[in-house]
């Protein structure tokens, strides 16, 4: 469940021996790779602890091209698949997502794709499968942005209806905003809905809103974040995982 990636872009360029004063410059590589590096003190996706509370070490790269396509791969360690009787020996989740993204005008941009959450392991009998892909489109404008996410897989991360059929067409809505204050200092805001198809009591709001300074070589953030989720539905191996906390974060990109 990718969440806190901020990778910085890393150009590639060929070598180029300038063979006299009139020389050209060496034109840059349309294709670049990124890589991010984080550590949190809780892995929290949606509103929700990923790791029952704990914290988790995160990393990734992406691989894009010039004309907007990209493809990643991001894992960060997790608890809730092993703890919630899903898979008995997984402590693991690889997101595999690929998509197109660019700009409409200066300040209007577009992204849309397919993302897989994966949890490497055995899934024990008779459980739902936790493993979930979204297809999912959002706009921004400036530092606003706005995504929709709709499952496609039979189930949305193991959920199942009331009736304990099939949760695919759950969707999320995230609505997400940062405003520059300068010196490296920037708020955060974020709300977000939350929809288990045909399954009220596991839908949810959730929001945060937080503060980061990027210190040069990385930023570290501060974030509050709640949700208004049934305790009865997000209480998981005795934690509960969906109520109020502050969660502290670093990550690092090259």
């Amino acid at each position: 469940m990718k969440s806190f990636a901020l990778p910085l872009t890393a150009m590639f360029c060929a070598l180029h021996v300038i063979p006299s004063a009139h020389a050209e410059e060496s034109p840059q590589s349309p294709y670049s790779l990124s890589f991010s590096l984080g550590a949190t003190s809780d892995y929290v996706f949606r509103g929700v602890s990923q790791t029952q509370n704990e914290p988790a070490v995160q990393g990734g790269l992406e691989f894009a091209h010039a004309s907007g396509i990209y493809i990643g791969l991001w894992g960060s360690n997790v608890a809730w698949v092993k703890d919630g009787g899903y898979k008995d020996d997984n402590s693991l989740e690889v997101d595999l997502y690929g998509g197109f993204r660019g700009n409409f005008t200066e300040d209007f941009g577009y992204d849309a794709g397919i993302i897989t959450y994966y949890y490497p392991g055995n899934k024990i009998s008779g459980a739902t499968d936790p493993d979930t892909t979204e297809v999912y489109a959002g706009v921004s404008w400036r530092t606003i942005s706005f995504k929709y996410s709709h499952a496609v897989s039979k189930h949305l991360f193991g959920w199942t209806a009331d009736d304990g059929g099939k949760t695919r067409g759950s969707y999320y809505l995230d609505l997400s905003g940062t405003y520059d204050l300068g010196s490296g200092w920037s708020v955060l805001a974020h709300v977000g809905y939350q929809d288990i198809k045909d399954n009220d009591e596991a839908s949810y709001t959730d929001w945060k809103l937080g503060v980061s300074k990027d210190l040069g070589f990385g930023i570290v953030s501060l974030a509050y974040t709640d949700t208004d989720a049934s305790k009865s539905a997000y209480t998981w191996d005795g934690e509960k995982v969906a109520d109020a906390r502050v969660i502290l974060s670093f990550q690092t990109g090259f």
